[in-house]
């Protein structure tokens, strides 16, 4: 297990916000989710913090529209952000929540770190690639997060997660760092965490 300087001890919904002027003033660090719809983001902020229903989750993609903030020990925030990819929108409606995604990631100066949510269970969505791509040539930092490898065998995951390297590798002279999860059977949570608090502790 991997070792880290601190746990969850309190977390709370503090927003939700349809763009980046109405997120809570840029004061606090903040650590945010992104994937395609339905990749399990809410599920994971729910494992994090040990809350389960503090983020909403939902069976149907594209639930989470907007930009949701969760205070996290008083101190840093957790975003949950609205999901790219599939949803049951219009095209317009998809444009606004792309517009305001890339205007947070682009703007927040106290975005310290995304994590980039990829559901292991399917082979690589050219969106997926593009999106992490797009994040390297902009510098921004970020995480790779393989969620919901419980759902299927390791030998399949493992399949797609290798392929979506190979992929990467054709962009990339060293590849992002990339972890392995679960919600359900808290897999990957401590990596997170460690991830979270060489951030926390890079900003003091």
């Amino acid at each position: 297990m991997t070792n880290y300087l601190f746990d969850i001890k309190e977390s709370k919904f503090i927003s939700s916000s349809p763009a980046l002027k109405g997120c809570p003033p840029p004061k606090e660090p903040e650590f945010a989710f992104i994937g395609r719809s339905n990749v399990g983001k809410s599920s994971l902020i729910n494992m994090l913090t040990n809350k389960k229903g503090l983020a909403k989750t939902s069976s149907t993609p594209g639930k989470t529209r907007l930009i949701n903030h969760f205070l996290i020990n008083n101190s840093w925030y957790l975003v949950d952000l609205p999901g790219y990819g599939y949803a049951k929108v219009s095209k317009d409606q998809r444009s606004e929540f792309q517009k305001s995604i890339l205007e947070y990631i682009g703007k927040r100066d106290t975005l310290y770190c995304l994590f980039v949510l990829i559901d292991c269970r399917i082979e690589p969505q050219p969106v997926d690639i593009r999106f992490v791509n797009w994040l390297g040539e902009g510098e921004v930092p970020f995480v790779i997060v393989f969620t919901k490898i419980d759902k299927v065998s390791q030998t399949e995951w493992n399949k797609n997660v290798d392929e979506f390297k190979k992929l990467l590798s054709e962009s990339w002279d060293e590849l992002p760092t990339i972890i392995y999860s679960s919600a359900v059977k808290k897999l990957g949570r401590d990596e997170i965490l460690a991830s979270i608090s060489t951030g926390l502790k890079k900003m003091e």
